[in-house]
C-alpha cells in the first residue's frame, strides 16, 4: 500500500508514465521450474521483440537451472535471489535489484500471479513500463496498484497462453485496461532438449551399472517424496503397486525412482518395497541435466503435476501426469506425449492463483481417486504404442 501510494503521488507530481519505444525487458518470474517452461513462448516472443541481449530474467537461485536450460536469455543477462536464509534473500535480492536499476530497463513484465511481492519488485525495478496481473473487481487477492499496464487474469485459459498475453499487453493502451483485444496464440511445440557430449554416455554407463540392459525399456516414477505442496501426492503406496505391476506385465521394464538428493533415503525405500532387482532408485544420482537426459532414455514417465511433469516434455519421454487440486486444463504441458490423469470431483480444482495457491482441504481425495489401475492402462497403452512406432 505504501509503495502504491508513492506511486499516486509521483504520477501527481509529474512523474514519467508509460509509454515509448521498448527496446529492454524484464522478466520477472522467481518460482517454480514447472511454470518457467510454460513460459517458453512468451520469453521466445520477448526475445524476438528487442534482441535476445536486451531480455533479462529475474529468478530465485534454485529455479535458475531451468531458464539456463531453455537457452533463450544469455546466463550473464540471469538474476538470481538466493533463498538460503532470510539474510540471504534480502543482501542478493538488493545486490539483484540495484544492478537491475542501472540498468534502465523499458519494460518489467511480472509473471507471477497474484504474489505482493513480486508486484513491489517490479516496482521498484524503475521500469517504465510495467506489465502484470490485476484483481480489479475479481476475486484476486490485492497487489497494490503498481502496474501500468493492467492484466485481468483469465483463469479460463492455459498458462502458456496467459504468460504470452502478459508480452502482447506491452502493444496495448494502458488507460484501456482490463480491456485487451487480443487473441493470445497456442504455444507451438517445446524445443528438444540436447545433451552435451559425454552426458548420454556417461547416463547410460550409469544405468548399465545399476542392472538395466542395452534393450530395457525404463519406466521413471518421480514418486515426490518431500513435495512442498503434500495435497499434489500420489500415495507412495500406489508408486510401488504400479512399480510390481509394471515389472511383472512386461519383463523387459526396468522401473527407476527419481527425486533429488535430499529425497534419496525415502525414494530408496520405495524402490526397495517393490522387491524386485529392476525397481532402482535413482534419487540423487544425477544432475538435472543428467536427469533430462535419463528422461530422453526412458519411455515413460509418471509424476504428479510438479517441475519434473514439465521439464521433461523438452525430451522424447511420454509424460503422465497425476492432477488433482490443480487442473490440466490450465497447467498441463504441451504437447502430443502429455498425458494427464485428473479425477475432475466437485471441490477441484481448490488451488489457484485467486487464493494464492491457499486451500482449507487436509485430504487430498482428489489424488486418491487416482486409482494403480488407471495409471497401469495408461502407461501400457504409451509403452505399447512407442514399441509399435518402433517396429
Amino acid at each position: 500500500m505504501i509503495l502504491t501510494l508513492f506511486r499516486r503521488i509521483g504520477g501527481l507530481l509529474g512523474g514519467p508514465g508509460p509509454g515509448g519505444p521498448v527496446s529492454s525487458i524484464l522478466i520477472l518470474k522467481l518460482a517454480e521450474q514447472g511454470s518457467t517452461v510454460l513460459a517458453h513462448e512468451a520469453i521466445r516472443r520477448a526475445v524476438a521483440r528487442v534482441g535476445r541481449a536486451n531480455v533479462h530474467f529475474l529468478v530465485f537461485e534454485e529455479n535458475r537451472f531451468i531458464v539456463d536450460l531453455i537457452g533463450l536469455i544469455p546466463r550473464e543477462n540471469v538474476h538470481e535471489v538466493r533463498t538460503r536464509s532470510a539474510w540471504a534473500m534480502m543482501a542478493s535480492g538488493m545486490r539483484a535489484l540495484a544492478a537491475i536499476r542501472r540498468r534502465r530497463f523499458d519494460a518489467c513484465i511480472d509473471m507471477e500471479f497474484f504474489a505482493r511481492f513480486s508486484a513491489a519488485i517490479a516496482y521498484l525495478t524503475g521500469a517504465r513500463n510495467r506489465v502484470g496481473f490485476h484483481a480489479y473487481f475479481g476475486e484476486g487477492p490485492y497487489r497494490g496498484d503498481l502496474m501500468t499496464h493492467r492484466v485481468l487474469y483469465n483463469p479460463h485459459l492455459h498458462t502458456s497462453r496467459t504468460f504470452t498475453s502478459l508480452v502482447l499487453a506491452l502493444d496495448a493502451d494502458p488507460g484501456r485496461f482490463p480491456t485487451f483485444g487480443v487473441v493470445a496464440p497456442e504455444s507451438p511445440p517445446l524445443p528438444a532438449f540436447q545433451s552435451d557430449p559425454g552426458e548420454g554416455p556417461a547416463v547410460a554407463s550409469m544405468l548399465g551399472g545399476l542392472g538395466v540392459p542395452p534393450a530395457g525399456r525404463l519406466v521413471v516414477l518421480n514418486a515426490n517424496a518431500s513435495d512442498l505442496l503434500p495435497l499434489r501426492k500420489w500415495d507412495p503406496r500406489n508408486y510401488e503397486a504400479l512399480a510390481a505391476r509394471l515389472i511383472r506385465e512386461f519383463p523387459d521394464v526396468w522401473v527407476g525412482f527419481s527425486g533429488s538428493p535430499e529425497e534419496a533415503p525415502r525414494v530408496a525405500e520405495i524402490a526397495r518395497a517393490v522387491g524386485s532387482p529392476r525397481s532402482l532408485c535413482l534419487a540423487g544420482r544425477t544432475t538435472l541435466r543428467e536427469l533430462l537426459v535419463v528422461f530422453g532414455l526412458a519411455e515413460v514417465l509418471v509424476t504428479n503435476d510438479s517441475g519434473p511433469a514439465h521439464f521433461a516434455a523438452l525430451t522424447k519421454i511420454d509424460v503422465v501426469a497425476l492432477f488433482g487440486p490443480e487442473t490440466p486444463l490450465l497447467f498441463a504441458a504441451p504437447g502430443p506425449r502429455s498425458h494427464s490423469i485428473w479425477a475432475g470431483i466437485a471441490c477441484s480444482p481448490c488451488i489457484n492463483a485467486f487464493n494464492n495457491r491457499q486451500t482449507g482441504c487436509r485430504d487430498n481425495v482428489c489424488m486418491q481417486r487416482i486409482t494403480v489401475d488407471q495409471v497401469f492402462e495408461t502407461v501400457s497403452r504409451i509403452l505399447a504404442a512407442r514399441l509399435s512406432s518402433r517396429a
